[in-house]
Formats: structure tokens, sequence, C-alpha cells
């Protein structure tokens, strides 16, 4: 799978709840451009959360795609994902696109990618980006050795160790939850 580099967004779900946040820290080249963007939004009325890595423009191209998905089939995510992949794989226009997307309800979480990819991680926890690796072994961890922690607990500790050690993330979180 292709690494996109500049930013984290995890997202776990744990006793029930699904919570995905994503540092703020946008990058041009090794420069911080800008320390608060919104990488994480919910929708279908708050049914579903998706988060964005890569560049905020073809991300946001791909959420207000996934959108369209997710209106033409129902607010099905899994599938809405699938044709999502689909035409990004296929589209001329699509597959020059830089980002990928973690998207998540109260049943699943998926990571969905450019090369077609639409993966359900193991153990319900996802995360793309420059620190993904860093937050995930640290929510890994969490969901193992401190299970009494809620799930946005988790995802804010877990990003918080991903700020202090990847270069492109910081510790502007926003994080969304669904109970």
């Amino acid at each position: 799978m292709e690494k996109i580099r500049a930013t984290t967004v995890l997202g776990i779900i744990h006793n029930g709840k699904i919570a995905l946040g994503a540092d703020g820290q946008a990058t041009i080249g090794n420069t911080i451009a800008k320390t608060n963007v919104k990488k994480v939004r919910k929708l279908a009325d708050g049914k579903i959360i998706a988060g964005f890595a890569g560049s905020t423009a073809d991300a946001f191209t791909l959420i207000e795609r996934f959108e369209e998905k997710l209106a033409a089939y129902g607010n099905n995510m899994k599938r809405a994902a699938i044709e999502l992949a689909k035409d990004w794989r296929t589209d001329r226009y699509l597959r020059k696109l830089e980002a990928m997307i973690i998207t998540a309800n109260n049943d699943e979480i998926l990571i969905i990618s450019g090369t077609g990819d639409v993966l359900e991680p193991d153990m319900q926890v996802a995360s793309i980006g420059s620190g993904s690796m860093y937050a995930q072994s640290a929510a890994l961890a969490l969901k193992k050795f401190a299970p009494h922690l809620s799930a946005e607990q988790m995802v804010r500790e877990s990003l918080s160790i991903a700020a202090d050690i990847c270069i492109y993330t910081n510790h502007n979180f926003l994080i969304e939850v669904i109970d």
C-alpha cells in the first residue's frame, strides 16, 4: 500500500463506540503550512465518520465522491467504499489523486486507497499517514492493556504518541465519536 506522508489519522472501534481522529498539521515539503486543518468529518447525518491523509484538495475531492456514493447506495458504507475504490482505480482523473481515507460506522472501519483497496483492519484499529504505524502500535497496546479506556481516549493517547515521534504530525487533534 502506498505511504501518504504529512499527517496521522487513527480510528478505533472499542466497546461499541467508534472514535476517529487526526492531527491538524498541513505541510508543504518540509515546512509547516497550517496547524489546524480539519481532516475528520461526520457524514450521513452523523452515522459515518471519515478522515483523510494526503493532499488536502485530493482528499476533499475523494470525500465528496464518497458522500455521493453513500447517497447512491443508501448509506451502505462498505458498498459505497467499494464503488469509490473502483472509480478511483479506473477513472483517469481520480487515479492521479494522492490521498487515503478511513471511514467508520458503529459496525466496521475501512481503509480506502487509490490502488483499489478497501481494507477492514484487524482488531478494529485503522491508521493512515506518516505517523500511522506509531499511532496504530499505541492503539493496539491500549486496547490490550488498558481496555477500561474509551475509544476516544485511546485515539487521543495514540495520536499524542505519534505526534511526539512523527515530524509531520502535531498535537492539534480533531476527534469525532459515534456512540
